[in-house]
C-alpha cells in the first residue's frame, strides 16, 4: 500500500469517525438550535471540495469518508432549516 494510501486512510477514519457520533445525536434528537447554521454551511463547502479533490487525485479513503461526512452535514443543514 502506497503511504499516501495508508495516511489518508487513518485521516479519513478518524476524522469522520470524530464527527458521526455527533451527527447521529443531532439527527436523533432533532435538535439543531445549539448549532450554528453559517458552519455548517462552511463545513459542508469544505466537506465538498474535500471529496472534490480526493476525485481529482483518485484518493479513495478521501473519497469514502467526504461522502459520509457530506451526507451527514447536509442532513443536519436541511434538519437546522426545517427545526430551526
Amino acid at each position: 500500500m502506497a503511504l499516501e494510501i495508508l495516511v489518508s486512510s487513518v485521516a479519513a477514519t478518524l476524522t469522520t469517525a470524530a464527527f458521526v457520533p455527533q451527527a447521529l445525536h443531532i439527527i436523533r434528537c432533532k435538535e439543531t438550535r445549539a448549532i450554528s447554521l453559517q458552519m455548517y454551511v462552511a463545513f459542508a463547502i469544505g466537506v465538498a471540495f474535500w471529496l472534490l479533490f480526493g476525485f481529482m487525485i483518485w484518493n479513495w479513503p478521501m473519497i469514502v469518508a467526504n461522502t459520509i461526512t457530506l451526507a451527514l452535514a447536509l442532513t443536519i443543514l436541511t434538519m437546522k432549516l426545517k427545526y430551526g
